[in-house]
């Protein structure tokens, strides 16, 4: 069952916006995920990257429901599938997700991680120079 669909264009190089994509967890936009396992990792004749990963996520529950439950966790699973096509420059990502998060929390995190890789190739570049800068402290603080 499809209930909706959206669209979603990053203001960012393409490159850059998959490898954040590929690595959005853990971040601080959705702690409760605890595990990403890749099930099924393909390249096909067109040369596009399909991948199929299950996200296992830990929610805690509260008190009144644990004691009628008699568990203190509940886990949950989403499955993403993606196609990545490096000729086309598109990304597609298909998730089937039983917790409910929301998709603007999965955007916080791409942009979160941009950040991070932004940090990173920065400080790279820094240090290539002779200067440091503080480590990770753009990507932290920012929201």
């Amino acid at each position: 069952m499809k209930i909706w669909t959206s669209e979603h264009i990053f203001n960012h190089p393409w490159e850059m916006v998959i490898k954040a994509a590929m690595q959005k967890y853990p971040n601080p936009m959705n702690p409760s995920v605890v595990g990403v396992d890749v099930l099924d990792r393909e390249i096909d004749t067109q040369g596009r990257l399909h991948s199929k990963r299950l996200l296992s996520t830990e929610w805690g529950l509260p008190s009144i429901v644990k004691s009628l439950v008699g568990n203190a966790r509940t886990y949950t699973y989403v499955q993403e599938q993606s196609v990545i096509d490096p000729k086309e420059q598109t990304f597609e990502l298909q998730s089937s997700n039983v917790s409910t998060k929301n998709l603007e929390q999965g955007r916080e995190a791409v942009e979160w991680v941009i950040r991070r890789l932004n940090t990173e190739i920065e400080e790279l570049a820094a240090t290539a120079r002779g200067t440091i800068r503080t480590p990770m402290a753009a990507a932290v603080t920012e929201k």
